[in-house]
């Protein structure tokens, strides 16, 4: 797919969305990706390329990059697994993490979201919003009926936090059983977590909730990444009426994420 497929917002830093499959653009976002992962995570990308995140899966996919139109930089990526996709690769890469048994049995088409970051300078509510509104208009578009998704926490402090997130996401966002996964690496539990308070939930995370996605079971260690993993599980035609409340604000009205 190319990239007329374009949206943008004005705001102090004006930012355009467009979807590409375009080898300049996602070379600039495996770039990104890979700054992000490594700095952030300390993860064990095992570039091929030095300073680039890629995979088998990036040529299958529909990449979805937000960039500034002032500087032409690009800030804000993610991308989209389409099932019809999938089967070229195997299937899809959070496969390697879970077991998807359960979530193979519901009805319609799946897609699966990955490999999302945002620049630290751009990390405000203008730029998730034109990310989010972006996949929501995707998912529509393609006629997907269910978004699949792992949601990455950091295990710098060796783990107490992902835990503490955990807890607090399966407290209110939990799927039913019926639509539960089972991890491939489960992650070590650490005594007495249940006695920390709450911890903030990151943006990225907060976004998917506020979508209408639910947690579907246990997280999964992501050696690679060296992070915490957990799938969430987003129901399109409930994104559908949801996205535009929460993620179609005036632009010029950026609240923190």
């Amino acid at each position: 797919m190319s990239a007329e497929h374009a949206r943008s917002v004005s705001t102090a830093r004006r930012l355009k969305a467009s979807i590409t499959r375009d080898p300049a653009m996602l070379e600039a976002a495996q770039r990104l990706r890979y700054r992000i992962f490594s700095e952030e995570y300390d993860s064990d990308l095992g570039a091929l390329t030095p300073g680039i995140d890629q995979d088998t899966y990036d040529a299958h996919c529909d990449h979805l990059i937000v960039t500034d139109v002032q500087t032409g930089q690009l800030v804000a990526t993610s991308r989209v697994l389409h099932q019809r996709d999938a089967e070229k690769t195997g299937g899809f890469y959070s496969e390697g993490e879970f077991e998807l048994e359960n979530l193979y049995q519901l009805p319609g088409q799946l897609a699966e979201l990955g490999r999302t970051c945002v620049h630290p300078d751009y990390r405000n509510g203008a730029t998730i919003s034109l990310l989010w509104s972006s996949v929501a208009e995707y998912l529509v578009r393609e006629n997907v009926d269910y978004m699949i998704g792992c949601a990455s926490i950091s295990m710098a402090d060796g783990g107490h936090k992902a835990w503490r997130i955990t807890q607090q996401l399966q407290q209110r966002y939990m799927t039913d059983r019926t639509q539960r996964v089972s991890p491939r690496r489960a992650l070590p539990h650490i005594t007495n977590a249940s006695g920390y308070h709450a911890v903030d939930i990151p943006p990225l995370i907060r976004a998917y909730m506020r979508l209408g996605a639910r947690v579907c079971g246990e997280p999964c260690w992501d050696p690679e990444f060296r992070c915490a993993d957990l799938l969430v599980l987003l129901e399109v035609k409930k994104l559908a009426s949801r996205y535009s409340r929460h993620f179609m604000r005036p632009a010029e009205e950026p609240g923190s994420c």
